[in-house]
């Protein structure tokens, strides 16, 4: 009966090794997709860091050029005086108004038919 006791223990041993591999099996897998998620979160943050740095730059950039755009116009401290503009406008024109009567007054007419 020892025998039969024996192949029974046996046919257990085994199917309880059979059972261990595959669930060590399972936790190969299990380890392997657990680290693939954590690569790929590890590269969605690197391009996320990646874009906010770009973002960052691009707003550093876009608030130093509106500083100069509102000096350059004079809006802002230390910019060309809103007046000053005004008035070389204002003489550019009248300049271009005079120069373009005194064009007309010398430019050859052309003779008009009876």
């Amino acid at each position: 009966m020892s025998s039969s006791r024996d192949r029974v223990e046996d046919t257990y041993e085994l199917q309880n090794d059979q059972r261990l591999e595959e669930l060590h099996s399972k936790l190969r897998t299990l380890r392997g997709v657990t680290s693939d998620i954590y690569d790929d979160v590890e590269r969605q943050n690197s391009a996320l860091d990646t874009a906010r740095d770009a973002f960052s730059s691009f707003g550093s950039s876009l608030a130093q050029s509106s500083r100069r755009a509102s000096q350059a116009f004079g809006l802002g401290p230390g910019g060309v005086k809103q007046w000053r503009t005004i008035g070389y406008c204002a003489v550019a024109f009248i300049g271009l108004w005079i120069l373009w009567k005194v064009l007309y007054w010398f430019w050859p007419s052309s003779p008009s038919s009876p």
